[in-house]
C-alpha cells in the first residue's frame, strides 16, 4: 500500500442536507484524480439528524473515507480528533459546505513542496457574496488580533481551509491551551478562536507559514451569529494574550 500523502478533514454538524446533495460526493470525484495517496476524515461532532447514519453509509461503499464519531464539542475538537486521526504526510482540512472548494487545494500543495509548515486559505478581495457588514467585522477583527497577538502579515485566519505538514500539526495542536481540551456542547458551536490560536502556536513555534488566496463562495448558515461569534472571538483573543503573558503555552 502507498504511504498517504494527504489527509483531508471534514467535521460535520448536522450535514444531512449537504450529505444528500452530494457534497461528499464531489470532493471523492476531486481526490480520485489526483496522483497521490489520500484519505478522507469525516468527524461527526454529535449531530442530531441523519448525519451518522448517511455518513456510516457511504464509508461502507468508499474504502477511503473514515468516520469518527464525536460527542458534540464544537468544530475546534472535532477538527483536532481528525488531526489525531491522519495518516498523512499532509493534512488539510475544510469545512463541510466546501464554501472553498476541495481543488483548491492544488493551490496550496506547492507551498508544503517549497519548505512553508503551514499554507492557509485567504478570501481576501474574494468574498463573493458576502454581506457588506460581515466584510467590515473582519476588518476589525484583523486589526484586533494583529494589536493583541501580533498576527501581523495575515490577513485572513478566519478561513476554513488550512493545510499543514502532520508533524507540525501534532506539535501545534498539543500546545494547544483554549481549544486543547475537550468539553461537551449543545447546539452549533463556532468557536472563532480556534483558528487564531492555532497560528498564534505556529508562529510562536517558528513555522513557516503562508497565505494563498482561494475560491470562496458565501453560504449562509444558521451556526453563525455575526455579533455572538465576533463578541466571542475578541474574548478568545483576549484570553489567548492572558494565557500567553502567563506562561501557559509550553513552546519549545
Amino acid at each position: 500500500m502507498k504511504d498517504i500523502h494527504l489527509s483531508v478533514v471534514l467535521p460535520a454538524y448536522n450535514e444531512e442536507t449537504n450529505i444528500r446533495l452530494g457534497t461528499l460526493d464531489k470532493v471523492l470525484r476531486y481526490l480520485e484524480h489526483q496522483s497521490y495517496a489520500w484519505e478522507v476524515i469525516v468527524v461527526n461532532d454529535g449531530s442530531l439528524d441523519a448525519t451518522k447514519m448517511l455518513l456510516d453509509e457511504f464509508a461502507q461503499v468508499n474504502k477511503n473515507v473514515r468516520i469518527v464519531h464525536n460527542p458534540h464539542q464544537g468544530k475546534a475538537m472535532t477538527v483536532v480528533t481528525g488531526f489525531r486521526e491522519a495518516r498523512g504526510k499532509i493534512t488539510l482540512f475544510t469545512d463541510f459546505d466546501q464554501a472553498t472548494p476541495i481543488n483548491q487545494t492544488e493551490k496550496l500543495l506547492p507551498w508544503i513542496s517549497k519548505g512553508f509548515d503551514v499554507v492557509i486559505g485567504s478570501r481576501s478581495g474574494r468574498r463573493e457574496g458576502a454581506p457588506v457588514f460581515r466584510l467590515i467585522m473582519a476588518r476589525g477583527f484583523m486589526i484586533l488580533r494583529s494589536l493583541i497577538l501580533g498576527l501581523h502579515g495575515i490577513i485572513d485566519t478566519q478561513c476554513g481551509f488550512k493545510m499543514f505538514r502532520t508533524a507540525a500539526a501534532q506539535k501545534i495542536f498539543s500546545s494547544m491551551v483554549l481549544y486543547g481540551s475537550q468539553k461537551q456542547g449543545s447546539g452549533a458551536m463556532v468557536t472563532a478562536g480556534f483558528d487564531i490560536e492555532i497560528l498564534f502556536i505556529a508562529k510562536k513555534l517558528g513555522y513557516k507559514i503562508k497565505e494563498v488566496p482561494v475560491e470562496w463562495h458565501y453560504v449562509e448558515t444558521r451556526r453563525v451569529n455575526p455579533i455572538k461569534d465576533s463578541w466571542q472571538g475578541f474574548l478568545d483573543i483576549m484570553k489567548i494574550r492572558m494565557n500567553a503573558l502567563g506562561g501557559k503555552y509550553k513552546i519549545s
